[in-house]
């Protein structure tokens, strides 16, 4: 048996991947606790795993970021960026180390799991020795020789041009543009009693880990020749089915020939002025069955009055409602691009701020669907994307080959089984044995 710390940023997109394989390690045998914000903790306690809560200082779950962090309304571009990672990433992490180390005096764990962004964990693991893995939460993170820094949506380019490029995108980032966020870091960790990482913004906040899984398959991420040793594509974690679903009023209709187009920005996006309603405006009166989800409260009544083919809902799971869809309008999100195109279905992306360039970027470099650039999001604009994406097979042939290699894989077993020989190797070595 094997002892897992679990440890994950209280937000619902750092949560769901973590779900199927907290519960493949609980199945097997392992005794596996998870540390994260209380609004999780039923979550946590359905996969098998006992939950350790967060200190309340440092959780916002089941708030909004703007509620969260009011300072944040307004904020866009790059600003958004960098204050975000700032506040919910870098200034928790001295507290969250504290709590998990405090975890650890109590739950000699073997070793520690967290969401790549959990940035207490990996201090944590480096104050104690414990090996670490990190399950992605979104895009990889680390930098590349082949890709330009996150943040620019810009497609990866491994030729002697591109990798100047990228080369001097890293550079103006490092020294410009993320200055600030790498002296953050360094505070970060003069806090946890951690000394300074001379490496780029975003990098010098915590070591690598022994091993990074990603939840994703290979054909939706850029190809590196400089891959951190230990990465792993296991498949996409698409979080557990509810145990109960009732459907909505409208169900029937998504059986009556029309297709089927779904909206959404995600659970964090608030400004339903800037990707929901003009698509809802776009779809109006067309022969289509138009489904929005807002995720969260959205100030939905700037929505109203909802055209006769549109069928509005805070929240409809995604496994039940995605075999229906045809093609989904979407602001980039990490967690519902791979949800849909494990479902095999094309993508309209109309990325915000955050990492939601980077994403919409793998959509057009996989052909999955098309990307309206951050200042497109017109009404005639949306229209164009959708039309073209249902009527040009390209994009759902490509979707399609993309969800076969989704069901390719068996990932929660797998995530679990690398993270069972990592533990087991680091145990061979404290003991004076081999690692397999």
């Amino acid at each position: 048996m094997t002892r897992v710390l679990i440890a994950t940023t209280p937000a619902p997109g750092h949560i769901v991947s973590m779900l199927e394989v907290a519960r493949e390690l609980a199945r097997r045998g392992h005794e596996v606790r998870w540390y994260t914000g209380r609004a999780f903790r039923e979550q946590v306690e359905r996969t098998g795993a006992r939950f350790e809560p967060m200190s309340a200082e440092i959780d916002f779950g089941g708030r909004s970021r703007e509620e969260a962090f009011p300072g944040h309304a307004g904020l866009t571009g790059i600003a958004s960026f960098t204050v975000g990672v700032r506040d919910i990433f870098y200034r928790t992490a001295p507290r969250q180390t504290d709590d998990l180390l405090a975890v650890l005096e109590r739950f000699p764990a073997d070793c520690v799991l967290a969401d790549d962004m959990c940035y207490g964990a990996c201090f944590a693991s480096e104050r104690t020795g414990l090996p670490l893995a990190w399950l992605n939460n979104s895009v990889y993170i680390l930098g590349s020789r082949d890709t330009a820094p996150l943040g620019g949506g810009l497609l990866p380019s491994s030729s002697p041009l591109g990798r100047v490029r990228n080369a001097l995108l890293r550079f103006v980032g490092d020294q410009v543009v993320m200055r600030n966020l790498r002296r953050e870091a360094d505070r970060a960790r003069a806090r946890a009693g951690l000394g300074r990482l001379r490496t780029g913004a975003m990098e010098n906040i915590a070591r690598p880990p022994s091993l990074y899984l990603m939840g994703t398959v290979p054909s939706f991420e850029f190809p590196r020749s400089d891959l951190l040793p230990g990465t792993h594509f296991v498949g996409g974690l698409l979080g557990l089915p509810p145990e109960e679903f009732e459907p909505p009023t409208w169900w029937e209709e998504l059986h009556d020939g029309r297709p089927v187009v779904l909206i959404t920005q995600g659970t964090t996006a608030n400004d339903v002025g800037r990707l929901l309603v003009p698509a809802v405006r776009a779809l109006a009166g067309q022969d289509l069955l138009v489904v929005v989800t807002t995720g969260s409260g959205l100030d939905v009544d700037r929505l109203r009055p909802l055209p006769d083919n549109v069928r509005l809902e805070r929240f409809v799971p995604y496994h039940h409602l995605l075999p229906h869809v045809d093609v989904m309008v979407t602001n980039g999100g990490y967690n519902g691009v791979n949800a849909a195109l494990a479902q095999g279905v094309p993508l309209v992306a109309a990325p915000g701020s955050e990492e939601n360039p980077d994403v919409a970027a793998r959509v057009e470099w996989a052909g999955a669907g098309v990307v309206l650039k951050r200042r497109a999001v017109s009404q005639a604009a949306l229209r164009d994307a959708v039309s073209t994406v249902l009527n040009d097979e390209r994009y759902r042939r490509r979707a399609r080959e993309l969800s076969r290699e989704h069901r390719s894989l068996d990932a929660p077993r797998r995530a679990a089984e690398l993270i069972e020989s990592m533990a087991d190797s680091q145990g061979q070595i404290s003991t004076g044995g081999l690692p397999r």
